[in-house]
């Protein structure tokens, strides 16, 4: 299968907190990085979600916001995966942003191209990616 979402990170369910209506899904990536996701509970069920079962988290580009210099800032957010920036690729309007985190997983986040210069993105410097947990869908063998 081909998706159009840049972001698919495998990963081990650590965890299940079943709500009302959503669930969840706690996983944890190659590099040990902790992803939390949001779902709803008939679709955690329906992928059979439980601990140890590998599961995929796909994110689209635009649902990856970045930040620098993080250190006291507290968010709403609850995936604030650290990394290094490995390329910036420039567009008319947005440019492209790839950032490796500690563990060697990937993540491209498209941003404005004044968020580049602001953040002071380049290869090298220090970033985390920012996601809603939201807005990631999962996706398990069947």
């Amino acid at each position: 299968m081909k998706i159009s979402a840049r972001n698919v990170l495998k990963g081990n369910v650590l965890n299940v907190n079943q709500g009302a209506v959503n669930s969840e899904v706690t996983m944890e990536l190659a590099g040990g990085e902790q992803l939390v996701a949001v779902v709803t509970c008939e679709s955690a069920k329906n992928l059979n979600l439980e601990p140890g079962v590998e599961a995929l988290a796909l994110i689209k580009a635009p649902w990856v916001m970045l930040m620098t210099e993080s250190d006291g800032i507290r968010l709403s957010a609850r995936n604030c995966l650290n990394g290094k920036v490995l390329s910036v690729s420039d567009g008319a309007v947005n440019a492209e942003v790839i950032l490796e985190l500690s563990g060697g997983s990937r993540i491209c986040s498209i941003v404005t191209r004044d968020a580049v210069e602001e953040l002071g993105l380049k290869p090298g410097v220090d970033a985390s990616a920012v996601i809603k947990s939201s807005h990631i869908i999962l996706a398990a063998s069947a």
